[in-house]
Order: structure tokens, then sequence, then C-alpha cells
């Protein structure tokens, strides 16, 4: 067996983005850290992970992955646990409401949930159910995504340590969206040591037909020429009324941590928290151009080992 699997590496060596896909479906819990991150690295971003001198900012958010690795991290990216830890800091009327929370999919009683609302899973990144009306969801589509995501274990795929002790729930929120912009614009903070630089907008998720939207500012909101995962808006984005508040209130939950991009929404004028995330796009997505990865890269400084 282990001869089998050295023949197909070694056949597939000059195919990085074959060997990155043979490693994470058929062999992704033998390789190291470090190892399966150069791997993947190398298939999803067209150069060499260099770990000792990183220079990047995806180069850096891989060393962060290998190299800090604080228990309260884990409490940060779990989408249930870190609402009590954001209230703490920031106050609880930035919370989304909770309706309900399950260990399992069959625990799911829809009967006892309102008409409007969201489920996710609170160890994964995806599995998002959104149910605008109740009497039109497809429950048994809706219960194979959860079970689906509620079963993945998402540190294997991408090594974020944060996510790798996460207890698997599912939790359900109360739905929201904002009545003049008629969706739920994502605002995402970059900050660094405590200090926003730049932030993305996220609109169109929820569009039918269209592709989700990212749009790049400075820390003044000034646009940026910027492409990241998805293309920019066919429309210039307005200037959220909350824009100082949400800044100030990234900037107070990501004090002495490296980097950290924090997430909120604005709804009705009202700010509410999203989510941590101490890796965007887990580090395997290009900048558009490329000098904005060394300029992000420039603003991480890395802490010791």
């Amino acid at each position: 067996m282990k001869n089998n699997i050295c023949k197909k590496i070694i056949s597939l060596i000059t195919h990085p983005w074959k060997l990155f896909q043979f490693v994470v479906y058929h062999t992704p819990y033998i390789w190291s850290d470090s190892i399966f991150l150069k791997i993947r690295f190398r298939a999803c971003m067209g150069y060499p992970l260099n770990l000792k001198n990183p220079k990047t900012f995806n180069e850096k958010l891989q060393w962060l992955k290998i190299h800090d690795r604080k228990p309260l991290y884990t409490t940060m990216v779990d989408k249930y646990e870190a609402k009590k830890y954001v209230a703490d800091i920031i106050g609880e009327e930035y919370i989304i409401p909770t309706i309900a929370v399950y260990n399992r999919v069959e625990d799911i009683d829809f009967d006892t949930l309102p008409n409007q609302f969201v489920m996710k899973c609170t160890h994964d990144s995806g599995g998002l159910v959104i149910c605008k009306d109740k009497s039109e969801l497809d429950k048994g589509a809706a219960l194979k995504t959860l079970n689906h995501f509620l079963h993945r274990r998402y540190f294997w795929q991408s090594r974020e340590w944060p996510y790798k002790n996460v207890k698997p729930r599912i939790i359900v929120e109360k739905y929201m969206e904002d009545e003049k912009t008629k969706e739920l614009r994502d605002y995402k903070f970059f900050c660094f040591d405590g200090v926003v630089k730049a932030l993305f907008i996220a609109s169109e998720r929820q569009v039918k037909n269209e592709e989700t939207k990212f749009d790049f500012f400075d820390a003044e909101f000034r646009h940026l020429d910027i492409k990241n995962g998805h293309p920019n808006a066919s429309v210039s984005i307005a200037k959220p009324e909350t824009f100082k508040q949400m800044k100030m209130l990234a900037e107070k939950l990501s004090q002495n941590i490296p980097h950290l991009r924090v997430d909120f929404y604005e709804v009705n004028g009202k700010v509410y928290f999203g989510e941590l995330t101490f890796t965007h796009w887990s580090g395997f997505v290009p900048f558009e151009p490329k000098e904005w990865d060394y300029k992000f890269g420039e603003w991480l400084k890395l802490p010791s080992k």
C-alpha cells in the first residue's frame, strides 16, 4: 500500500494541482502540516511556499497555522462560543440572536422554528441554509447539506489549527436583512496587531445566477484595485453608515493578535457581529495584482515561534 502511494505521488510531482487533489482526497491524514501546506500552496498559488522566510500575506498565514496556536483561538472561531466571547468584549447588543443549537440533524424540529431563520455548522466554513419562508423550504435538502458539513473535518483540508478542536454542532440564528440594500452585506476588516489596514465588502451573495462580489477598500474607505476570489461589483458600493463604529469594534476585538479578520453586518443602521477569521481564504487564493499579497504581508508582523 505504502509503495503504491509513493509511486502515485512520484508520478504527480510535475502536476501540482493533481498531486494536491490526490493528497486531499486519498491520503489527507498521513502528511505533516508543513508538507501538506507546501503541496496545497504550490497547487493553489503557483509558487513554492517559503516557511523559513515568508514574505507574502498568504505565505505568512501558512506560517501562523503552524506556529501561532493559542487555545483561545478555538473559542474565537466556534460560531456558537464566539458569540459570548465577543459579547463580553463589545456588548450583547451586537450579537445576532441564537434560536437553537443542535448536536445532530436528527434533533432538528422544524415545527418549533420561526418562519425565517439561518442554519449553519459551528466548526466549519460552508453548510449554510437560509430560510426566508418555511413553507417553501426543502427540508430534506437542508438536512442533507447540514449533515454533510456536520461530519466534515474542516481542519484536514486546510490545516487551520483553530478549527481542529471545535465541537461540531448546528446553530440556528435569526434571519437578518437590510431594508436599504435588500441583502445582508458582509463587511470584513483586516486587522494587524489591533489596527485596521483594509477591508472588503461581500455583496450579491444570495442573488440567483450571480457570483458573489468582493470590493476592497483601505482604512479610510477608498476603493482599492484588488481582486481576490471574486470580481468587483458592477456598481459602486456606498460607505456604510456605521463604518467608523465597525472599524472601532474590529480594532477592539483584534488587540494583541498578529492578524485577525473581523466580520460585521449592517442591518437597518445597526451593527451585528458576523465571525472571526484567522486565515482569509485559508491563505490559498491569489491577489490580483500580486503586489497586494506582498503589501498585506508587510502589514503582518510575525511573532516569535
